[in-house]
């Protein structure tokens, strides 16, 4: 006769902290990635207004265009209008930022992540004090 299995059912308790886990992983991550986003890019700054511009060009030159170069300003177009909407889509940061700083202590802490790891990629270390993190391990 095979042995019985011996199914153990998980606890509200233990579903609540898988919950809260996955919901600490959520807020670490939008802000992280928030932060990869908002981060400052080198070289010469473009506006919407220099953006708008060069699509006005790009409009204007397509017409008298050869085949191959109405193609590469078709993608230009394309990529310039995919980064004007995305700037014109606000983030707002400091929303994410106050959800990561409720959850970073906890979540360094379960993880094993150092003071270090955080400002390695880019947490400010005022918004890791604020989240009560030091700089000994979380």
């Amino acid at each position: 006769m095979a042995p019985k299995s011996t199914k153990t059912r998980m606890t509200e308790a233990h579903k609540a902290a898988l919950a809260e886990g996955r919901n600490q992983g959520r807020a670490v991550k939008r802000y992280l990635e928030a932060l990869e986003a908002n981060k400052p890019k080198r070289g010469r700054k473009r506006t919407p207004e220099s953006i708008r511009k060069r699509l006005d060009r790009i409009a204007e030159t397509l017409e008298d265009a050869s085949a191959v170069e109405r193609l590469q300003l078709a993608q230009e177009r394309m990529d310039l209008e995919s980064e004007l909407e995305a700037r014109e889509a606000k983030i707002d940061l400091a929303a994410l930022e106050n959800d990561f700083v409720k959850v970073a202590k906890d979540y360094g802490a379960r993880k094993g992540i150092s003071y270090a790891a955080w400002r390695e990629v880019g947490v400010e270390a005022g918004v890791l004090k604020r989240a009560g993190v030091s700089r000994g391990r979380t």
